[in-house]
């Protein structure tokens, strides 16, 4: 049972999970948990989200030690995804390809996003990670987990500066040393620069050049010419990707795509031309923002109110 188990959740070895629910379905075994009340299919559930959409790709791929570090200061946005927790990412498709080659590269394989704030490049991320969880990416990247770093919980209550630089340490080296290829998003990647030898992307060069790292940067047109490009040993790490602000017809896709989100949170039944609308008004009146998140502040706030 436990080797039926095991090709049904394609993995290359037999686990401790495939053999803890053989177990389950012998009779006598579910005779003994059924008396003592314990529910299996609760245990099964449990099971599951530990293992989330890791793949048993070697001996020991079951008996990883726990993510400290990175389950304090970032988030699995596979796991998200894979929980249904994400948006539905809408007109992001060519983004969304063109991050995914570039993960998939032997070399140089670090996409950065540039772009202004508020026109979707998180969003871009939340679809890799679907595309993930789906397998619909390259073969290297099937399995992997994607993570966002917490820059604030990182730096927070960091008194002194080497406790920044032992959780950032924490992180790259449980990403190193992780027999599932971990792949890590640092949105304001630019924040990480700072006073030369001292800055958190001095500690993070060498993993990138020694190719161990994947790292999905994000940063604003300005912060990259200011701050990124005067780095050249950095910036070289990287492969720009330009990340444009959607047109008003492509904002009101995207708002069509959320729409059934915001109506189920808020109660209300929303019309197409509320949305057409909002992307209007949202582009005519709010020109010092971007669309989408400008317009969908409208939906969110009219439908609030």
């Amino acid at each position: 049972d436990a080797a039926k188990i095991q090709k049904q959740q394609k993995d290359s070895f037999i686990a401790q999970d495939h053999i803890l629910f053989a177990l389950f379905n012998d009779s006598s075994i579910q005779q003994i948990f059924k008396e003592a009340q314990v529910d299996i299919e609760a245990i099964k559930q449990q099971a599951l989200e530990l293992r989330g959409n890791t793949r048993i790709d070697s001996r020991g791929a079951d008996t990883n030690t726990p993510l400290e570090y990175l389950s304090k200061y970032a988030i699995d946005m596979t796991e998200q995804a894979r929980q249904g927790k994400l948006d539905p990412v809408i007109g992001r498709e060519e983004e969304i390809r063109s991050t995914i080659r570039v993960l998939a590269r032997r070399i140089k394989s670090n996409p950065c996003l540039i772009g202004e704030p508020g026109i979707g490049k998180t969003a871009i991320i939340e679809g890799v990670a679907q595309r993930i969880i789906d397998d619909d990416v390259p073969i290297i990247l099937q399995g992997a987990k994607l993570f966002s770093l917490d820059l604030a919980a990182l730096t927070a209550g960091a008194k002194y500066k080497g406790d920044f630089e032992e959780r950032f340490k924490g992180v790259l080296k449980e990403i190193e040393e992780s027999k599932t290829l971990i792949v890590l998003f640092i949105d304001e990647i630019h924040m990480l620069m700072g006073n030369g030898k001292d800055d958190a992307a001095n500690i993070l060069k060498p993993a990138l050049s020694r190719g161990q790292l994947k790292v999905i940067g994000a940063t604003t047109n300005n912060e990259y010419r200011s701050i990124v490009e005067k780095d050249g040993a950095f910036e070289r790490r990287f492969q720009k990707i330009e990340v444009a602000e959607p047109s008003v017809r492509q904002t009101v896709a995207i708002l069509r795509g959320l729409q059934p989100k915001y109506e189920i949170h808020h109660g209300v039944r929303i019309l197409d031309s509320a949305l057409v609308t909002a992307a209007q008004l949202a582009k005519r009146y709010l020109p010092y923002r971007r669309l989408p998140d400008s317009a969908l502040d409208l939906v969110d706030i009219s439908c609030a109110g």
